[in-house]
């Protein structure tokens, strides 16, 4: 029998670790995939992982430094991915796949990314972005595959990426101009959006994403 696939909800201070955790696992239950969710800061469990989810919210530079302040976490990430295990990265999470983040100051990401996290321009609307939004599909994905007509995620951020290159993004929203929603490259994806607590589109998602073979790492 095979074994229960394992995920590995990551814990550096990031917030939105349970709601992720038991999305995950409710997801898993309604596509009949065998797996368990465990949150851990422990890097060994990391490396271990069949899959890893990264979530947060807040701002870059401080989940960055949540990061780099327990031992050996940044790098099992860094490493893990590097080997071809799926990454997803919800919300902050996804915003520290890119090179750099320019909030409080210039802080390094993993690189995964082309672009910058910078300040949102929406002129004549209210930051943060806080609430449903429409999520344009560009382009055919594992992750993106049977969300149905005109999808929505719920999103809280008044940052985002920009400066990206169109191979990586699979969607995006309009919200005072085109905001990118999902990016993808190789075993690496993330929402900018909270798939957790997206509904049906989010436990969609999150069930590709378990299921997810990626064809190419990074």
């Amino acid at each position: 029998m095979a074994q229960p696939l394992s995920i590995a909800v990551v814990d550096y201070e990031g917030g939105n670790l349970a709601s992720a955790a038991r999305a995950t696992m409710r997801a898993a239950e309604l596509s009949g995939i065998a797996a368990t969710a465990i949150i851990t800061n422990e890097p060994a469990e990391v490396r271990r992982a069949d899959r890893i989810i990264l979530p947060g919210q807040g701002a870059f530079a401080d989940c960055a430094q949540g990061l780099e302040s327990i031992a050996g976490l940044k790098d099992a990430i860094l490493q893990t991915v590097a080997k071809g295990t799926p990454f997803l990265g919800i919300c902050v999470g996804m915003q520290l796949m890119a090179q750099r983040g320019l909030e409080h100051g210039v802080t390094e990401g993993f690189g995964w990314i082309e672009g910058e996290i910078a300040p949102m321009d929406a002129p004549g609307l209210r930051l943060p972005q806080m609430g449903w939004n429409e999520l344009e599909l560009h382009k055919l994905h594992p992750l993106t595959q049977g969300l149905g007509p005109a999808p929505h995620g719920y999103f809280v951020h008044s940052y985002a990426l920009r400066n990206t290159t169109d191979d990586v993004l699979l969607a995006s929203a309009d919200y005072g101009g085109s905001v990118p929603a999902i990016v993808g490259r190789g075993n690496v994806a993330g929402t900018q959006f909270h798939v957790e607590k997206s509904q049906t589109v989010g436990l969609k998602i999150l069930a590709n994403f378990l299921a997810w073979q990626p064809e190419e790492t990074l």
